[in-house]
C-alpha cells in the first residue's frame, strides 16, 4: 500500500469524541439528506444543466430552448418539467407563450458556484 492510500484509512475506533457527538446533535435528519441528494441529482444530467445556464442568462421560452440546444420542443418541455418540480424554475405566461426563467437567485447561486469550482481545476 503507497503512503497516499495508507492516509485514507484510520486503525483506531474515535479520535474525537466530542467532536463527533456535536456534529451528530447537530446533523440534519436522514429524510432531508436523501431529499438533498435527489435535488443535487437533478443536477447531474447535461442538457438541464445547459438549460439553466441558458435560463440564468434570459427569460426564454421552449422553442427559443430547443433552437438554442438543437433538440426537439418535446424534449426540452420534458426536461422543464422536471426542473419545474424540483423548484428550479418557474414560468410567466404572455398569450400563448410560456417563458420560463430561473425560479430564485439560490438557483442562480448553485450554479455559478458550480461552475466556478469547476473551472478552478
Amino acid at each position: 500500500m503507497n503512503q497516499d492510500n495508507k492516509a485514507a484509512f484510520c486503525d483506531c475506533d474515535v479520535i474525537h469524541i466530542e467532536i463527533v457527538e456535536e456534529v451528530r446533535q447537530i446533523m440534519p435528519e436522514d429524510e432531508l439528506l436523501y431529499d438533498l441528494a435527489d435535488f443535487f441529482k437533478v443536477f447531474g444530467d447535461s442538457t438541464r444543466i445547459k438549460i439553466l445556464w441558458a435560463l440564468d442568462r434570459s427569460e426564454m421560452c421552449v422553442c427559443d430552448l430547443a433552437v438554442l440546444l438543437n433538440m426537439t420542443k418535446s424534449a426540452i418541455s420534458h426536461q422543464l418539467k422536471t426542473l419545474r418540480q424540483e423548484k428550479l424554475v418557474k414560468y410567466r405566461r404572455d398569450g400563448k407563450i410560456v417563458y420560463y426563467s430561473l425560479l430564485d437567485e439560490h438557483v442562480k447561486n448553485i450554479l455559478e458556484i458550480g461552475l466556478e469550482h469547476i473551472g478552478e481545476k
